[in-house]
């Protein structure tokens, strides 16, 4: 009676399940992963956030992946004549740019400051002269994604595509360090200039919705498979289909 599952127009159809399946499945595993992934980073985050600022001499010694969204407290005084502008950002639907200067501190060392973000066209304020004590967020270095352009270090730079530690420690003489802060206080800036936003922690793409998007679609694939089975086992043995009549049929058919 089942032999007919053999045939090849059959092994193709079971061959095309099978691998529908198996591929929305597997995007229903991904999206689960992805979820998992972004529900640690949330809660990374929100914890180094909220803990107590510390000094940056605290964390100097620690891997990047490890202080990252830590808040420090840094002193030291800006590097004259280095201003650097990220251009073409964005926030909170506004585009502008973001002003990024080196602070050198007591060991010598530089410290990249992405010191807020001013809106609009704004004339970009110059770093305040003298010792500056900050508050800040740490940050890794920002890397171009597939296919995007990156700054070139080894000229001297102005404006900047985004804060590439690799790029901008070639426009220092001393040593930069491999972590860069978010400045958090506007004591030294003026008004017009804002934080730097913090990631958004509750967006993002609706992970959980896709993952249930897809087990749906394979079992709805599984559910067709199975129907197309049922109904051709019930040709093989003459059962007829149930065919709904039209209405002008039926009457007729019921002897009206």
């Amino acid at each position: 009676m089942y032999k007919f599952l053999l045939t090849p127009k059959w092994i193709a159809l079971h061959v095309i399940c099978v691998l529908a399946i198996g591929g929305m499945l597997a995007a229903c595993f991904w999206q689960l992963d992805r979820l998992h992934q972004r529900e640690a980073f949330t809660a990374e985050v929100t914890a180094r956030t909220e803990a107590e600022p510390v000094p940056f001499e605290d964390i100097i010694d620690r891997a990047p992946a490890e202080v990252e969204w830590r808040t420090v407290v840094a002193t030291g005084t800006y590097v004259p004549g280095k201003d650097f502008q990220v251009v073409n950002v964005s926030q909170g639907g506004v585009s502008g740019t973001d002003p990024v200067n080196g602070l050198l501190l007591s060991n010598g060392t530089v410290l990249i400051v992405n010191r807020g973000f001013v809106p609009g066209a704004d004339a970009l304020p110059p770093a305040p002269e003298g010792e500056v004590t900050i508050t800040g967020r740490v940050r890794r270095s920002q890397t171009a994604r597939t296919g995007a352009g990156s700054d070139d270090g080894s000229q001297q730079l102005t404006q900047i595509r985004r804060v590439d530690l690799d790029a901008l420690s070639q426009q220092f003489d001393q040593i930069v360090q491999p972590v860069y802060i978010d400045q958090l206080d506007m004591r030294y800036e003026p008004s017009n200039m804002q934080p730097v936003a913090p990631p958004d922690l509750a967006g993002g793409p609706p992970h959980l919705s896709y993952a249930i998007q897809w087990a749906i679609f394979a079992v709805a694939v599984l559910v067709g498979w199975v129907l197309a089975v049922r109904n051709a086992v019930n040709e093989r043995k003459g059962k007829p289909k149930k065919r709904k009549l039209p209405p002008i049929a039926e009457e007729y058919a019921s002897g009206g």
